[in-house]
């Protein structure tokens, strides 16, 4: 058979075992917040009707589905988020409890031009409270946001705040109709990437970007108009109350205002008052997040340190979407992490762990005729909860097997042969200590003369030495 080239579609990836022990790791680690606030776990398919994922998301998210066909000619679409399915289910199970407080841990897919950390797929874990009317659900999305990027050890990041339902007054402010809506918000959208400039050629006539040489097609608002926006986006204030307070001046003539900047300040007390401080969350009108289904308070997280990887975490309130399938309004909001772009930029600020294996003993194996005795002792550091590895492979030599668990970073060895069990007892090596020793020493009778990093233990004690050795290592008291 001819070979077949080994490649990867563009935008998509491997991941070897030390970047999913990375996100693994992480996963633990959101998990565990979102736990810790009562969310319970769904899990959805991966693939949906098209008419279920078509139009819920707006016309970008439409152009982004990746579609499959059946060989009965239905029509489907790999979900693009964890939002839309989830609106199903809730539509299609009533006697789910409301409300209904999930979490959901799947990959999604979008056909995106593929950026630094962003993939065409791509995992999102989210949380989401399904039938609260109430501000306070936004606001414990918000906190959720905090805590998780806090137990990521994450120094430096910011969640900033809005509501699309303050961007749909100034529409109203500006005197734009509301049909206008998704190719304004679209452009405004884009302001951290492309900044105030772009922004306002794009919303007016348009303009050539510089490096593409691509003609960007302007929204054809009028001067006076976009004045008005850059009006509304010149809010800015370190001190949430400031942002609230001039936002009411600005627009003290527009119908509704009032309740929908009261509820922005509700949420920035609440926050106060759960020790969430302006350092933490700020209030940022500027946000109008990128799918068209958000319907009142949106949000989104930036790590800081790492800006070049844009929104890590982000999400909002989408009362209108379960009404799609249930024919009713639903209340709803929620969050969802990109975990892979996370990953990538906890991975550029050095903040994830280089685990590259499960085990943490390495049994060497050297000698046939002792294999019952290696199984026996690793079989005996199982049951203990150590997780253990038996070498199976081909090398026979000492030097060649530590060389196998140096690879691994795995932190000890159990040596054992002829001499170990005439004495009665194991040699135990820890290979963090040993490895700068050991490097260069091939043979066994080598690597005992050096006894780098390693001690001498009766077989009986294997366990105990082996429990006491892993804590110390653990807790840096070697």
């Amino acid at each position: 058979m001819p070979n077949v080239e080994p490649r990867l579609l563009r935008g998509l990836r491997d991941l070897l075992p030390d970047q999913m022990l990375a996100r693994q790791n992480m996963i633990d680690a959101i998990r565990r917040v979102y736990e810790r606030y009562g969310f319970v776990p769904l899990n959805t398919p991966a693939i949906e009707y098209l008419d279920v994922l078509y139009g819920s998301g707006g016309v970008e998210a439409n152009k982004s589905i990746f579609r499959v066909t059946t060989p009965e000619d239905d029509q489907l679409g790999l979900r693009f988020d964890l939002t839309v399915p989830l609106a199903r289910v809730v539509a299609q199970y009533p006697d789910l409890p409301r409300p209904f407080r999930r979490y959901q841990i799947s990959p999604v897919w979008r056909f995106d031009k593929p950026d630094p950390g962003r993939y065409r797929e791509f995992a999102q874990f989210d949380l989401d409270s399904v039938g609260v009317e109430s501000e306070v659900a936004d606001t414990e999305i918000i906190a959720g946001m905090c805590d998780t990027l806090s137990a990521l050890k994450v120094d430096r990041y910011v969640v900033r705040f809005s509501s699309r339902a303050i961007l749909n007054l100034l529409l109203d402010f500006a005197q734009i109709g509301h049909e206008r809506s998704t190719e304004v918000f679209r452009v405004l959208d884009k302001l951290d990437k492309i900044g105030i400039e772009k922004v306002r050629l794009e919303l007016m006539g348009g303009y050539e970007d510089e490096e593409s040489h691509a003609a960007i097609t302007g929204v054809g608002l009028t001067a006076e108009q976009v004045a008005r926006i850059e009006a509304f986006l010149a809010i800015k204030s370190d001190d949430r109350a400031e942002v609230a307070a001039q936002l009411r001046q600005l627009f003290a003539h527009v119908s509704g205002a009032k309740h929908e900047i009261d509820t922005l300040d509700r949420i920035s007390r609440h926050l106060a008052a759960l020790g969430y401080g302006n350092d933490r969350v700020s209030l940022d009108l500027s946000i109008a997040r990128g799918l068209a289904y958000y319907t009142g308070p949106v949000f989104e997280a930036v790590a800081l340190d790492a800006p070049q990887f844009g929104s890590v975490f982000g999400g909002g309130r989408y009362d209108d979407l379960v009404e799609r399938f249930l024919g009713k309004r639903i209340p709803a909001t929620g969050a969802s992490i990109g975990v892979d772009r996370l990953l990538a930029a906890l991975t550029h600020l050095g903040s994830v762990g280089k685990q590259k294996a499960t085990a943490h003993v390495l049994v060497t194996n050297i000698d046939e005729s002792l294999i019952s005795e290696y199984l026996e002792m690793t079989w005996q550091l199982r049951r203990a909860d150590i997780p253990t590895e038996l070498y199976l492979g081909t090398e026979r030599s000492i030097g060649k097997q530590l060389k196998y668990g140096d690879q691994y970073d795995i932190p000890l060895a159990i040596l054992y042969g002829s001499d170990e069990k005439q004495l009665g007892s194991v040699t135990i090596k820890n290979m963090a200590a040993g490895r700068a020793k050991a490097a260069g020493l091939g043979d066994r009778n080598a690597w005992l003369a050096a006894r780098p990093g390693q001690i001498s233990a009766p077989r009986a004690d294997l366990l105990a030495v082996v429990q006491r050795l892993l804590h110390e290592i653990e807790t840096g008291h070697e």
